[in-house]
């Protein structure tokens, strides 16, 4: 795939599907939205193309969930307040969609706020003003995914959900019902397992299915990889409190999804048989009613197309009931993040 950015879309358009079931009901409950590129040589992805991804990829996505993307931060005011100027842009996007009504409208149903837990107890003040920002504020998420294998710096390092600070301000989110999105690398289960038995009244929510590494150390052996993350997530899955998104797996840290510089993307088939066989063993340790399918968009629109990932997504539930795959595409979503949406 070419690195200019304008040809991605040409690249990902090599593969063009038809979309499978396209009147099943859909919550994406997991996309960021980055009015500008975060990153060099990445795509800015603004609420237009959410708008046009709800509308025009083919299938029935009633409702999405935005998850932070550390953007439009408050220049002005108290340092520590800076990021509920992120809510009050998502709050504003999902205004925006209401106003224009028909499939645009429910867009950005509800809100998932980047929030610094490390400020421990004193998050409270933070997280009432995000409350204050949005009555769409269903939960919020602070990066914790490290290994040492990475290969950028996110600002993240090992023990973070372990610490004191963490926890402290973990237990102020239950009062509040809010959720906790939890995007580790699978190596880290261990300290979400602790995370989760010692709070049980919160509700968390592992993002990217445990994020299995597929990189640096973890790269010559697929298999041990599987079995390692299988034994971790079997134990989460032991936590009722815990629930999981399936996808995030086009990541190119997961080893999981074409390459970047293939000369196509990968068919939904390709996607689901290689991704397939971590979404199923999720779906049978946690159970339908504590999963739901996500696009984290755009981070995996870099390497296919929003068609081509649900069809993925459609043909690895594709052996479960119909109730079944009401819940992993619509209802777990509904209810975990209280979205109150119609699914006829």
């Amino acid at each position: 795939m070419t690195g200019d950015v304008a040809n991605r879309d040409a690249w990902r358009n090599l593969i063009v599907e038809a979309p499978i079931e396209p009147d099943l009901p859909i919550i994406d409950p997991h996309h960021h939205i980055w009015p500008v590129s975060p990153v060099p040589g990445s795509e800015a992805w603004g609420t237009e193309a959410l708008f046009a991804y709800k509308v025009g990829c083919g299938h029935n996505i009633i409702a999405t969930m935005y998850v932070e993307s550390g953007v439009e931060h408050r220049a002005d005011g108290p340092p520590h307040l800076a990021g509920v100027g992120e809510t009050d842009f998502a709050e504003s996007v999902a205004r925006q969609a209401q106003s224009r009504g028909g499939r645009i409208a429910e867009a950005v149903a509800g809100i998932v706020a980047g929030v610094e837990m490390l400020r421990g107890s004193a998050v409270a003040e933070v997280l009432d003003a995000h409350i204050e920002a949005s009555p769409r504020l269903r939960g919020v998420r602070s990066l914790t995914a490290w290994d040492a294998d990475m290969p950028y710096d996110m600002g993240t390092r090992a023990g973070m959900l372990i610490e004191p600070a963490f926890r402290q301000a973990v237990g102020e989110l239950a009062s509040r019902g809010l959720v906790l999105d939890v995007w580790l690398m699978h190596p880290q289960m261990p300290d979400l397992i602790a995370l989760a038995r010692e709070f049980e009244d919160t509700t968390f929510v592992l993002d990217h299915v445990g994020a299995p590494m597929g990189i640096g150390r973890f790269a010559s052996d697929p298999d041990a990889v599987f079995a390692e993350w299988e034994l971790l997530i079997s134990r989460l899955a032991q936590c009722p409190n815990v629930a999981v998104k399936l996808g995030g797996l086009n990541m190119p840290l997961t080893g999981l999804c074409a390459d970047e510089d293939a000369s196509a993307p990968w068919s939904s088939q390709k996607m689901a048989d290689v991704q397939g066989r971590y979404v199923r063993r999720t779906i049978e340790l946690f159970g339908p009613h504590r999963c739901m399918f996500e696009s984290n968009f755009p981070v995996d629109r870099a390497l296919t197309s929003g068609t081509v990932l649900w069809n993925a997504f459609k043909r690895m539930a594709a052996d479960l009931s119909a109730d079944e795959q009401h819940s992993l595409f619509f209802e777990t979503a509904n209810r975990i993040y209280r979205l109150g949406q119609d699914a006829s």
